[in-house]
Order: structure tokens, then C-alpha cells, then sequence
């Protein structure tokens, strides 16, 4: 059993509405969640449900509309702009479909950027790059460029740059959307292989089989957390 203090994440009744044209659409309504160090936890649900929206709720790249967020006991409500994007930089590691990498800079270039904005030392960040490249099997890539790459590699680069500065939690978009079946079976191994290996792992799927590899699933329906059952039922109709 994980201790209490051991809750990386913890949300109370979040709401997120989005207002377009005097119209009211209600992203996520009343989510609870709780993540705890070294858990893998998947969110499910059909397109629309509010997954991604509160992934980016959770890596504070969105604010909700409602509700209270605390990260490591610190209400996110508190944190002014500057502070966020201290968190972010510092306690968060993104894994996007798209793999966002910068076409023009090398593989290493790219897991390093994020490092530069911190106060770490050359050195440093170098023995980072390194070792997070070494743990994605892409260290002998490092001076190619993402064009040179295939789906595949471009994502176990994008993993790396998320390991480099050693985050709280790794945040996950998708990350097989972009890939065939047998890239896509690779990087979830890998994450597997880090959730082994300690790695806080939150990861936004549609696909059950990937979603099998998390010790928890978190189940949207409408904005709303579902049971399975009830989520399935509800996109049959």
C-alpha cells in the first residue's frame, strides 16, 4: 500500500468549460483523481470525453475552470506564471502523437533543449542527454536529425528528451497514434520497461490493448469519470 504522502497528484471536483460563440461546452465535470509515485495510470474514453483536456490540466499546461489541483501538496492555483512554467520544466516530462521534435536541430540537440533553461551546468546536462538517449536505445543517432529518423525512433527521441530532466511524472498524449504496430508495441514496451524501473507514468489512450499495459484506468465518458462498463455501454448507443 502507498502511503499517503507518497500523492503526486491530487484533484478535486475540476471543471473545465469552454465558451465559443455564446456557446457553453463543459469539458470535464467534477473529476476526482488521484495519482500516486510510481504509479502507470491510463485515462480512456471515446474522442470528445475530455481526455487530453485533462492531461493538460495535469501538466499545467491548461488551468480548470473550477475545482482545486494540488501538485506535491502545492494548490497549482497558487503558482503565478513564472512558477508554472518552473514545475513544468523541472517536474513533468511530455509525450506528444506528434513527437514535437525540432526539425532543424540533432537528436541530441533536441532531448537537451529543455535542460537549457534550467541553471545546470554544461557538464551536466550533457551526462543527461547521454544517459537518457543510452536508456531509449538512441544514443548511436545523436547527431542525426528527426528527418533521418523513422516514427518509430522519433518517439523514443521524444521519450528521451521527457527522461532527461529527470521529471516527476511522465505525461503521455497518444503516444502510439503516429506509429504502425509494431512501433507502436516498441514504445510501449519501453514505457513499461521505466514504469519498471520507478517512472510515475499518466497516459491518454483510445486503444484498450495499450491501455492494458497501466496498472489503473481512468475512464471518461462526456467530461465525466466512468465506470468501464458504463462507458461502454454509452458509446453502444
Amino acid at each position: 500500500m502507498t502511503a499517503e504522502g507518497d500523492i503526486l497528484i491530487s484533484m478535486k471536483k475540476i471543471e473545465r468549460v469552454f465558451y465559443t460563440d455564446e456557446v457553453e461546452t463543459h469539458a470535464l465535470s467534477g473529476v476526482d483523481l488521484e495519482i500516486r509515485k510510481g504509479e502507470y495510470v491510463s485515462i480512456e474514453g471515446p474522442s470528445g470525453s475530455g481526455k487530453s483536456t485533462l492531461l493538460a490540466i495535469i501538466g499545467l499546461l491548461d488551468s480548470p475552470s473550477d475545482g482545486q489541483y494540488f501538485f506535491k501538496r502545492e494548490a497549482v492555483e497558487n503558482l503565478d506564471i513564472s512558477q508554472r512554467a518552473a514545475v513544468r520544466n523541472r517536474e513533468i516530462g511530455f509525450i506528444f502523437q506528434s513527437f514535437n521534435l525540432i526539425g532543424d536541430l540533432t537528436v541530441y540537440e533536441n532531448v537537451e533543449l529543455p535542460l537549457t533553461y534550467r541553471t545546470t551546468t554544461i557538464s551536466e546536462n550533457k551526462q543527461r542527454v547521454q544517459q537518457a538517449l543510452e536508456r531509449v536505445g538512441m544514443s548511436d543517432r545523436s547527431r542525426h536529425y528527426p528527418s533521418q529518423l523513422s516514427g518509430g525512433q522519433q518517439q523514443r527521441v521524444a521519450v528521451a528528451r521527457a527522461l532527461a530532466g529527470s521529471p516527476s511524472i511522465l505525461l503521455a498524449d497518444e503516444p502510439t497514434g503516429n506509429l504502425d504496430s509494431h512501433n507502436a508495441n516498441a514504445v510501449m514496451e519501453l514505457l513499461r520497461e521505466l514504469h519498471r524501473d520507478g517512472a510515475t507514468i499518466c497516459m491518454v489512450t483510445h486503444d484498450p490493448r495499450f491501455a492494458r499495459h497501466a496498472e489503473r484506468g481512468i475512464h471518461l465518458f462526456d467530461g465525466r469519470l466512468a465506470d468501464p462498463g458504463e462507458a461502454a455501454a454509452s458509446s453502444a448507443d
